[in-house]
């Protein structure tokens, strides 16, 4: 029997079913070849780069048995922010001291350089951070002339590296002068100074699961409970002091030995082995109360006012920092953080403790971007 004729409208929908269903799905498979590189493109969830090829997942593997290895504690004592990025507003301000003895009865001679102070903005992304300083000294009483200094640290639970240079070219003040007992204080504008010294440091700490340096000076990580440890190292700096005391007036002369010839040059390279003490005193929950202490003893090669004429002697410096950090719900973050290096140069007819001492306020937020 022949089957009746069905409606038009009931006979053309099958096909416009299947027309629109494959329509959807081209739509998606077309969208998936834009749409899904892109979320890649902007995602650095580490299991996502993994997801790019064999070499990026090579890369990530490497990354995470370097992190394990390098920089990994004891969570019950230390522990990350859970943060990737952090912006920060730190003020810096440092200066020198340079402290004269003399053999021959104990005259001495002291000498405070003007403060300079900065002032800047730094974004940090994990271990790597740009910013921009201004000189701000001349609003707060310091040089109104731009100093050169420059620092650098690598921090993981394992060891520590740190590179420093400064310089002083800009002048100082005799601030005392006299016999031991009977020195007096003056206020001596003296600009014929030029000195630069700079140091080189890889020390490793023993207790390096449950203490962290990150945590005390740098804000890279958080100390939940106190500890300390020993640390040990090898340490390579350098000192070129020239003082011209030529340029002061007769009155104002400091009693120098008479070889000086009212100069006073030195070139050194010193190379030490530094032993330290830190210590990390959680007092208040957010609170870390951080202190480092490092002698540094070895061999120094150079000369003292004969250029040319490099002898060896000891060599004998200290490094000393302090820190009050607060962390804020691991968001938030502030720190005063304190530093001091000091060298000391020597011969039979002198000695020189030479210092720089340096003071930080930092105040930062911490954040992820994905």
């Amino acid at each position: 029997m022949q089957q009746p004729a069905q409606p038009a409208d009931q006979c053309i929908r099958p096909s416009t079913g299947i027309r629109l269903r494959g329509l959807i799905l081209a739509l998606i498979f077309c969208g998936s070849l834009f749409v899904t590189p892109e979320a890649r493109a902007i995602s650095f969830a580490l299991d996502s780069i993994a997801e790019w090829g064999k070499f990026p997942r090579f890369c990530v593997n490497v990354y995470r048995w370097g992190d394990k290895f390098f920089n990994s504690y004891d969570s019950a004592y230390v522990q990350g922010s859970g943060k990737r990025w952090n912006i920060k507003l730190k003020g810096d301000s440092w200066l020198d001291l340079y402290d004269f003895k003399f053999a021959t009865d104990g005259y001495r001679m002291a000498m405070v350089s003007r403060p300079s102070t900065t002032a800047g903005f730094y974004l940090t992304y994990m271990a790597v951070s740009v910013g921009y300083d201004m000189n701000v000294s001349k609003y707060f009483g310091g040089s109104t002339e731009a100093r050169k200094r420059f620092n650098a640290q690598f921090n993981c639970s394992l060891f520590a590296a740190e590179y420093s240079f400064n310089t002083n070219n800009i002048g100082t003040t005799i601030v005392r002068m006299g016999q031991p007992g009977a020195s007096t204080h003056t206020h001596i504008d003296f600009r014929g100074i030029d000195t630069n010294s700079w140091y080189v440091s890889l020390y490793y700490f023993f207790n390096h699961k449950r203490y962290s340096q990150g945590a005390a000076f740098y804000y890279s990580k958080i100390q939940t409970r106190s500890s300390g440890t020993l640390y040990a190292g090898l340490q390579m700096s350098g000192q070129q002091f020239n003082f011209d005391f030529s340029e002061l007036s007769t009155e104002d002369q400091p009693r120098l030995p008479e070889a000086w010839n009212k100069h006073y040059s030195v070139r050194n390279k010193n190379y030490g082995l530094q032993i330290g003490y830190a210590y990390n005193w959680v007092f208040h929950r957010g609170w870390v109360l951080g202190v480092s202490v490092a002698p540094v003893a070895g061999l120094r090669k150079g000369y003292i006012n004969i250029p040319g004429e490099n002898g060896n002697s000891f060599f004998l410096s200290g490094q000393m920092r302090t820190s009050v950090i607060y962390n804020l719900k691991r968001k938030w973050f502030f720190g005063l953080v304190g530093r001091a290096n000091s060298d000391m140069i020597y011969d039979k007819e002198h000695s020189l403790i030479a210092s720089n001492l340096s003071f930080e306020a930092s105040v930062g937020f911490r954040f992820d971007l994905w």
